[in-house]
């Protein structure tokens, strides 16, 4: 049995972009009311059947289905879903029939990677005349902008090119939050001291600009919607479409109104199909749906395996005489141990904010280390008190990056696709930014793909011009030149090896040497068991400086439906924590930078805990998935709109 639905996408061409951005993601928006889409629909009717988007594009509109999806808010369907599983309890909801939509290019993700992909692609349409190209970016967040963190320096040479007024004061629609940065200081950190070291030129920042991604992202994302592009936040991607072929055929977004148990609930909905004949996926640092393109392809049969680093960041509004307009701080050294590679940062921006964190090498030995715990102790370093002192914070979020560099991209072009920017791993890291990167890789992907199909009517897309544009692009320049800077600090000497290393290199090597170092296998496997390291005890938090957890994720504004299939993928608990448990003696706990994970003492168990998953505070770092020993943790994506609602990471 089938059930007839109202597609959202019929709706689109009825409303505007912005309004029904508000009205789909109203299931997390609760201030969205009928009235406001009465509203929308009433102004789509006085059109005669057509609206204008907010680029001026003709659309013609379908007023009656508009309507109909007024009656029915927050539940597109006409049938009364809820009664299947009362009467037949065996009734598997997946055969129920999906809505789908055809567009031109699909992106997955609207990080600045698909946002700059869809702008490019939407430049290059509108320039030729065809305004009719349809380009649309599905977003897992309620809001564009909601799950990004980062430090964030950004390098202008890709959004000078993009967007090339983007900063200018003649532009009323500027972002205007970004402080151009003033000076860069490089320390290393003793328990109680701090040291200037020569920052190598790779960390210089002249020309920069200091940014919150989150309040960027969000800029890029209302950019997009000028030009025409379909973004729709609370769109959560969650499977791979395949043509018979094998080629890419699409995505589809994760079924709403599932319990715990997989029924279907009163408010169940089907999922949503987008097809197109291009689909990137711009999910950002290991995107769920990117590990599957991956394997199935084989696009890392040429490459080393990612490494990654998990990144923690506040933000703080300190004292006006100790902010800093413009300065760019970073430190290495305490309280990481020498055979774990990371280092802090401190950046002041805005009126008196201070954007502060510290990255933790995943691959890290010893599973007594928490980095949460790291961070929380780096920050009680005088160096950072001095400043934090008197002050408040008022912003937390943590997200996994790639590490891997050069010899970890992988093939980047498959049958009806491409990855993007974090996804594919473009992040510099001795430079500390991929950010350039991503948009500049969003943005040569746009290139190929529009000529592609606009010299080809029909048949499997396959975007060989994208691979070549990357190897002759400046992400390819600067990643090959740096390849061998974090892969030295797996020497046997690890801090200080690396550090001697990576002054050679940046100074007077610069990359022009016939090897190539090799990362080994993942981060995972370098974890080793419990009885074999020294424990690490944390300090209490004070509750001034440094905070306990769940303060800490009660500043990210995540939210998740309790009453959903828990989106960290574990086939057993039992089993896990039997197999974890002795070895590791509960380095989920540890790991997890927002308390999802825990053991908890239960005499009824054979090794004496029970393993509990927390996923309401997941904060979506994708960190578990990496990390975890045996890898039997499989992050996927939650309903549509829920995760972290990040304000100025």
């Amino acid at each position: 049995m089938a059930t007839k639905s109202v597609s959202p996408l019929a709706v689109r061409r009825s409303v505007s972009p912005l309004v029904l951005r508000r009205a789909l993601s109203s299931t997390s928006s609760p201030s969205f009311s009928t009235r406001s889409l009465q509203a929308a629909t009433t102004a789509g009717k006085s059109t005669d059947n057509v609206i204008f988007n907010s680029s001026g594009a003709r659309r013609s509109a379908l007023a009656g289905r508009c309507s109909t999806y007024a009656s029915r808010l927050q539940r597109f369907s006409t049938t009364a879903r809820t009664k299947l599983a009362a009467e037949d309890e065996s009734f598997d909801y997946r055969q129920l029939e999906r809505e789908s939509d055809q567009v031109d290019v699909c992106i997955v993700g609207g990080g600045p990677a698909g946002l700059s992909a869809a702008i490019r692609l939407k430049q290059l349409a509108n320039e030729a005349g065809n305004e009719e190209f349809r380009v649309l970016v599905l977003e897992k967040a309620g809001e564009i902008g909601d799950h990004i963190v980062s430090g964030n320096v950004i390098e202008p040479s890709a959004v000078n090119e993009l967007l090339p007024d983007w900063n200018s004061p003649e532009n009323e629609n500027r972002f205007t939050e970004a402080t151009p940065v003033s000076e860069d200081k490089l320390r290393f950190l003793t328990k109680t001291m701090s040291s200037w070291i020569p920052s190598p030129p790779q960390m210089k920042n002249h020309g920069n600009f200091i940014i919150s991604l989150n309040q960027f992202t969000k800029w890029l994302g209302e950019r997009a919607e000028e030009l025409g592009v379909e973004v729709y936040p609370g769109f959560a991607a969650s499977e791979v479409l395949y043509e018979p072929d094998g080629s890419v055929k699409g995505v589809a977004t994760n079924d709403m109104g599932v319990s715990r148990e997989g029924k279907p609930k009163d408010n169940f909905e089907r999922g949503m199909e987008f097809h197109a004949r291009v689909t990137f996926f711009a999910e950002g640092c290991h995107g769920s749906l990117s590990k599957q393109v991956i394997k199935k392809f084989d696009l890392r049969r040429d490459s080393e395996p990612q490494t990654y680093g998990l990144g923690i960041k506040e933000v703080w509004e300190v004292q006006p005489e100790k902010h800093q307009k413009g300065l760019v701080v970073h430190t290495m050294g305490y309280p990481l141990p020498s055979d774990t590679y990371g280092g802090g940062w401190m950046y002041h921006f805005g009126d008196n904010l201070v954007s502060l964190g510290l990255v933790v090498g995943l691959d890290y030995p010893n599973p007594w280390l928490a980095p949460y715990g790291e961070f929380q102790k780096m920050k009680h370093h005088p160096f950072y008190t001095s400043v934090l002192e008197g002050g408040k914070c008022i912003s937390y979020g943590a997200r996994a990056l790639n590490e891997g560099g050069f010899q970890s991209i992988p093939k980047c072009a498959f049958p009806g696709g491409a990855l993007i920017g974090d996804t594919a791993g473009f992040l510099n890291v001795p430079k500390i930014k991929g950010t350039h990167s991503a948009m500049r890789s969003g943005m040569l992907a746009a290139e190929a793909a529009y000529s592609a199909l606009t010299n080809t009517d029909a048949g499997t897309v396959f975007l060989f011009d994208y691979e070549e544009k990357l190897r002759n692009s400046s992400i390819w320049k600067e990643l090959k030149e740096v390849r061998n800077i974090r892969p030295s600090f797996h020497s046997p000497l690890g801090l200080w090896g690396g550090m001697a290393y990576s002054g050679l290199d940046s100074l007077v090597l610069k990359g022009r040497v016939p090897w190539t170092f090799k990362h080994g296998s993942g981060d995972y496997a370098a974890t080793k068991l419990a009885d074999q390291c020294q424990k690490i005890e944390y300090p209490k938090p004070d509750g001034k400086i440094s905070f306990d957890i769940l303060t800490s994720v009660s500043r990210t504004g995540t939210n998740h439906m309790e009453d959903q299939p828990v989106h960290l993928q574990v086939k057993d608990w039992d089993k896990h924590a039997e197999l974890e448990w002795p070895k590791y003696k509960g380095v989920e706990n540890r790991f997890c930078p927002a308390g999802v994970y825990e053991y908890i003492e239960d005499e009824t168990k054979d090794v004496g805990v029970r393993f509990q998953i927390n996923s309401q505070n997941c904060i979506h770092c994708k960190t578990c998935d990496i990390k975890v020993p045996d890898q039997d943790i499989n992050w996927t994506t939650p309903q549509g709109g829920e995760g972290p609602k990040y304000v100025l990471t």
